[in-house]
């Protein structure tokens, strides 16, 4: 069974910072593209960042931009979220997921297992 699991979520204040960590299991996702994605209250859910199964390729939304920063692990099968000077707007559950081919994409529908979310609130 694939699993898709997401942590390092929580309470933090602007302006602090986070990591966000999914561990995938059931299979090894070293020859596809990871990304994250997040959804707000009321909102739907959108691209975050997102790379390639080299780790040559980012794409970090621009909402997020120099302050997010996406990597990889393929040995442990892992993909982290590093999110700096949070902000209020940035508060959302944050999705983990794997495409099903190697590039990078920010296109929600070229991924193929997601996992449950993790709650990220940021106070003003």
């Amino acid at each position: 069974q694939v699993q898709l699991v997401e942590s390092g979520g929580g309470l933090v204040q602007a302006g602090g910072s986070l990591r966000l960590s999914c561990a995938a299991s059931g299979r090894t996702f070293s020859n596809d593209a990871m990304g994250w994605f997040r959804q707000a209250p009321g909102k739907e859910r959108e691209f975050v960042a997102t790379i390639s199964w080299t780790r040559m390729q980012t794409i970090v939304a621009e909402s997020v931009k120099g302050r997010f920063t996406i990597s990889r692990d393929n040995a442990k099968n892992t993909v982290s979220l590093q999110m700096n000077s949070l902000r209020p707007e940035d508060t959302a559950v944050y999705f983990c997921a794997a495409a099903s081919f190697g590039w990078a994409t920010p296109h929600e529908n070229d991924y193929k297992y997601w996992g449950q979310g993790t709650l990220v609130t940021v106070s003003s």
